[in-house]
């Protein structure tokens, strides 16, 4: 039985999807405020979460600090649901969630396939750092979110529902633990596209002008994680 506990006035777009929400290995819970999201994952243990980043009573990112800090918590996927500006980017790369989705016009296909990506897999609650990623050089100007399991010095891989394609520069901004925010420009250099309507793609990248301070950064966490 898997559990998945869902922002009340989110729910209504995945009732609106036949989706694997239906199944009956599911069991949904719907909750009003972000602390009683947290109430029920107490009581529940859920496999995933899916949660709002602004609430009246507690933030996305307290929910997500107090979820990840405990240890009988820890154990979950977090989608986070936000609005699609700066300010609210900056914000999302501290919440240590699995993925992030625009609002408020947010997309019912990313939102169910994020969740039937992080529903399948093991829980992963370290090594994955959300960016920010806008790609550059063209029409488009939508900023958005993903995240990495593997950097380096030299560049990283990233997960995204997003389509990007080899040549693609883009601009990376990403915080890892103990180091101010990196903003640095990127080439996409690999491309591995999603083999379901459910996998996100993953997108190999070259770091193209990274500073002193973001190298120094980036090697004590690699050599921290190793």
């Amino acid at each position: 039985m898997k559990k998945v506990i869902i922002a009340e006035d989110l729910k209504t777009i995945i009732d609106k999807e036949k989706s694997f929400f239906n199944r009956s290995d599911m069991r949904i819970f719907t909750a009003a405020t972000n602390e009683r999201v947290l109430a029920l994952h107490k009581a529940e243990k859920a496999n995933l979460i899916i949660a709002k980043i602004d609430a009246p009573d507690m933030s996305g990112e307290k929910l997500c600090s107090l979820v990840r800090e405990d240890e009988e918590l820890r154990s979950v996927s977090l989608i986070v649901v936000s609005p699609e500006t700066e300010a609210a980017h900056e914000r999302c790369l501290q919440c240590r969630a699995n993925a992030f989705v625009a609002s408020p016009i947010i997309n019912g296909a990313i939102l169910l396939e994020e969740a039937h990506q992080l529903l399948h897999v093991a829980p992963r609650t370290a090594g994955r750092i959300p960016i920010s990623v806008k790609l550059n050089g063209t029409s488009k100007k939508t900023v958005l979110i993903g995240s990495s399991e593997d950097i380096s010095t030299s560049g990283m891989l990233f997960e995204a529902a997003a389509g990007f394609f080899e040549g693609d520069t883009i601009k990376c901004s990403f915080a890892l633990p103990g180091s101010t925010p990196i903003n640095v420009q990127a080439e996409i250099v690999r491309v591995v596209t999603k083999e379901s309507q459910y996998d996100t793609n993953l997108y190999g990248i070259k770091f193209l002008d990274l500073d002193a301070a973001a190298l120094s950064a980036i090697e004590a966490f690699v050599k921290r994680e190793s």
